[in-house]
């Protein structure tokens, strides 16, 4: 009988929470198309929800590589609870909860942006943190050696996040939603790239006799 392992566990927690906040965004873009002909979309809202959406699939991502390896833990879990619960908290903040005819979301996006960025950027730092002092206390950040690359975007995606959660000008904070979705298409793209180089993968996968007769 196989036994779940340590990440699996602390996944099926993790993962869920975060399957609830994708959910919770998807049926909050769901809800506005119902009420497209009642609300005035704008731009501010759907970047600020594609953005929430690519950074809860880097968390996904970012689960199999910095958890993989790790032990079953109540600390662990507790990290886990308190990222998954932030980033389920912004995508309720994302789109509002009623409609009323003649609605904006621009100003529905003013009204939450802070939280839903600041949270944003509060559980990126918190995973950057364990990350960093779990590979400092265990020898490994050595070993990784991050590139300046790896700095250079910490460092953009927090002043990024910052400008369009506090900066009062429109401009400015549409730019930066636009900054931020630049570095993740980016770090998509590169993932593609190196998919591709890879070959892809195997999708005919040779038989396996029938043995059972």
């Amino acid at each position: 009988m196989r036994h779940v392992s340590a990440f699996e566990f602390f996944f099926s927690f993790y993962g869920l929470l975060l399957g609830f906040s994708i959910a919770e965004l998807v049926s909050g873009f769901a809800r506005m198309i119902h009420e497209r002909q009642n609300v005035r979309f704008g731009w501010l809202t759907p970047l600020l929800a594609l953005f929430l959406a690519i950074d809860m699939i880097t968390f996904w991502n970012q689960a199999w590589t910095i958890f993989r390896f790790a032990p079953y833990n109540m600390f662990l879990l507790t990290v886990g609870l308190v990222v998954a619960g932030v980033f389920y908290m912004s995508a309720t903040l994302v789109f509002p909860r009623s409609v009323t005819p003649g609605a904006s979301l621009d100003e529905h996006f003013w009204r939450h942006r802070r939280l839903v960025l600041l949270g944003v950027l509060a559980a990126n730092w918190i995973v950057a943190t364990l990350f960093l002092a779990n590979g400092a206390i265990s020898g490994e950040l050595a070993q990784l050696n991050l590139p300046l690359v790896f700095w250079l975007g910490l460092t953009l995606f927090t002043l990024a996040c910052l400008v369009a959660a506090l900066a009062p000008w429109r401009g400015v904070v549409a730019a930066a939603l636009v900054v931020l979705l630049v570095y993740q298409g980016n770090n998509i793209a590169r993932a593609g790239w190196t998919l591709a180089e890879a070959g892809g993968w195997r999708m005919l996968q040779q038989a396996t006799p029938d043995t059972t007769q």
